[in-house]
């Protein structure tokens, strides 16, 4: 899980960026053209050191170029704020891949849990990155850019975060209860009869 969290930062480094410099300087093509270079940084520097690149991240380059000429030549910020939405969408239609879940799980998870479970907690994950994406269209779109920042910066991460140890919780807790049925378990006796010398 907590390399599935690191990508979600790492997509979502040029927005971070844009917000953050939008809020301390105020200035559209100051932020932007610094987003930009940070999409653009990212790639080289994941090119330079030898790490595969995956489609994900030329969606989101590929998205930190075109939004943020389109932001550039119109002078509206509602553009980048729109990223977001893009991401957690195309996130979203990965994650409805059947059991994608369980190559991030620990083996002890892996090993313990239903695979019913596991799938599910995969559809719930993307339901949540679609329903995140829609709402983050709609902040953007109708919205100030402040409440896009707080919504971007606290409602969509403070979901993950509540999604991710609640996850937890309940995996923890089904691992934990199938591990002490199987303790609690008495070994089975053998139907040998015994020999007797």
């Amino acid at each position: 899980m907590r390399t599935a969290l690191q990508q979600l930062l790492s997509d979502f480094l040029s927005a971070i960026v844009f917000l953050a410099v939008y809020g301390i300087s105020g200035s559209i093509t100051l932020a932007t053209s610094l987003a930009v270079a940070a999409g653009l940084g990212q790639i080289a520097i994941m090119k330079l050191t030898g790490r595969a690149i995956d489609a994900m991240q030329w969606l989101a380059l590929g998205l930190v170029v075109v939004l943020g000429a389109a932001t550039l030549i119109t002078q509206d910020s509602r553009f980048i704020m729109a990223k977001p939405t893009i991401v957690h969408w195309a996130i979203a239609a990965v994650m409805l891949r059947h059991g994608w879940m369980t190559r991030y799980l620990p083996p002890i998870a892996r090993d313990n849990l239903p695979l019913s479970v596991m799938v599910g907690a995969g559809y719930g994950w993307s339901a949540l990155m679609f329903v995140l994406g829609a709402l983050n269209l709609v902040v953007a779109l109708t919205m100030s850019f402040a409440a896009w920042a707080w919504f971007i910066t606290f409602g969509a991460v403070g979901a993950k975060v509540v999604a991710f140890l609640v996850q937890y919780w309940v995996f923890r807790s089904i691992v934990r209860d199938k591990l002490r049925a199987g303790q609690s378990t008495p070994a089975p006796q053998s139907s040998k009869p015994t020999v007797t010398a």
